[in-house]
């Protein structure tokens, strides 16, 4: 599996020079300094012991010889009779290749060489072939198992406080990055976060620079969109106010004409307002509990009448949302008005909380022709109005300003087909946390 996160990426490039770094190391230290011990440590021991086979003269090594016995002693080295009880030990030891090679040629004769942990300490076994009935020995009292035990939890303290410094060290580097993305996110949701620190590299610096540059330039366009669109919206809205006016000052007999007249004015005026809460930004700062049970049924009430009733399912006890209360009501009401527009006289909204009470949600139901499949994805755009089996009245605004009330407010809204026919849709936002 492919890594993307930088932070991962880097934690396993710094794990894996360092596991390199500590093979090196151990290898550096096996082949120029343990190994020239070892060979050193086989020469002497080969030459004591060439003396102690010298004065045997192929003789059974149990002589008495005082030069013998005085070299045996001081290496502390026993003879044992391959099939006495204490040989055993020699055939549950681990060959050692490199010194039975060592010692072969510096003994001249074909020599194994075997290694094996003993109650005090480790010790070293000989099978000569110049000794054919006998097995020698060589307690290393200087080499005990407690003598590696330092060096393998130093080198792992080591390891963990490098490991735990390099930890440190890229999260200090990737903090920037984090909240980066964070604001880049923010952005995304259409809002603008304030000016981020310059911190860290000075990659990371430019970075950062230009976000702040660009999300300063955001800023602006969207601050010169909402006053061009207020001035167009005035600008308009006034001749259409005179030109209402005008028309309620027609004649009775003229009146089938000032019908149509103030009507049009009526949905020119809408169309200016869903432009307007199109693009009205969101002020996080104003947000306040909303509790979805309370919004359904003031919508059911509201958009239902003696021509359509609306089936209603609300929970009880729901946990309340965060958000602005007017933003979600106008949000659950274009769901309705949108079922009520292209369903067939019968629109549900239900509500309700998961599981595990983390969201709550609404959901506003029809059993119009609903849409083709391949046209759901495009509701929520701008100016689209699904397919013919929807119809085509508005302005393709209302589902596109439900989408972007619910991105404010961090939530989800999901659209699909009902079995039964007709649509489904369902918003959904987090519950708040006091």
């Amino acid at each position: 599996m492919r890594i993307r996160s930088s932070f991962t990426q880097s934690i396993v490039l710094f794990l894996s020079l360092l596991i390199a770094s500590q093979v090196f190391s151990y290898y550096a230290v096996f082949n120029y300094a343990l190994m020239p011990s070892l060979q050193q440590f086989n020469k002497i021991l080969a030459h004591e012991l060439n003396l102690v086979l010298d004065e045997s003269s192929g003789e059974d090594l149990e002589m008495d010889a005082p030069l013998r016995r005085r070299v045996l002693e001081q290496l502390g080295v026993t003879v044992h009779a391959k099939d006495g009880p204490i040989s055993e030990e020699y055939f549950h030891a681990v060959t050692i290749d490199l010194m039975s090679e060592e010692m072969s040629k510096e003994l001249g004769s074909q020599t194994e060489v075997r290694l094996i942990l003993g109650a005090e300490s480790y010790v070293l076994w000989m099978d000569i072939d110049a000794l054919p009935n006998s097995l020698i020995r060589i307690p290393l009292s200087e080499l005990q198992e407690e003598d590696f035990a330092p060096l393998f939890r130093n080198s792992l303290i080591m390891a963990l406080l490098i490991i735990a410094g390099g930890w440190l060290f890229i999260r200090l580097q990737n903090r920037p990055l984090i909240a980066l993305e964070k604001a880049a996110k923010g952005v995304g949701r259409g809002e603008i976060p304030p000016p981020l620190s310059e911190k860290g590299a000075s990659e990371i610096r430019s970075v950062t620079r230009a976000f702040n540059s660009m999300s300063k330039g955001i800023q602006e366009l969207e601050e010169d969109r909402a006053l061009l669109m207020a001035g167009i919206s005035h600008d308009l809205r006034t001749p259409l106010t005179r030109i209402r006016l005008a028309t309620e000052m027609m004649s009775p007999e003229d009146a089938y004409l000032a019908e149509g007249i103030i009507s049009d004015t009526e949905e020119c005026n809408e169309i200016i307002s869903q432009f307007m809460d199109y693009l009205k930004p969101v002020n996080t700062e104003s947000f306040t509990n909303v509790f979805l049970d309370d919004i359904a049924r003031e919508v059911a009430s509201s958009e239902g009448g003696y021509e359509v009733q609306i089936e209603t399912d609300i929970a009880e006890s729901m946990k309340a949302a965060l958000g602005n209360p007017i933003a979600i009501k106008r949000a659950v009401s274009n769901l309705v008005v949108n079922s009520l527009r292209y369903g067939n006289g019968w629109v549900k909204i239900s509500t309700g909380m998961t599981a595990d009470n983390k969201l709550v949600w609404v959901t506003v139901e029809d059993n119009g022709p609903g849409i083709e499949q391949d046209q759901i994805s495009k509701l929520f755009e701008p100016f689209t109005r699904g397919d013919t089996a929807r119809g085509s009245e508005g302005t393709g605004l209302g589902l596109a300003i439900v989408k972007r009330i619910v991105s404010q407010h961090q939530g989800a809204v999901v659209v699909n087909n009902r079995s039964q026919g007709g649509l489904k849709a369902q918003i959904s936002f987090p519950t708040y946390k006091s």
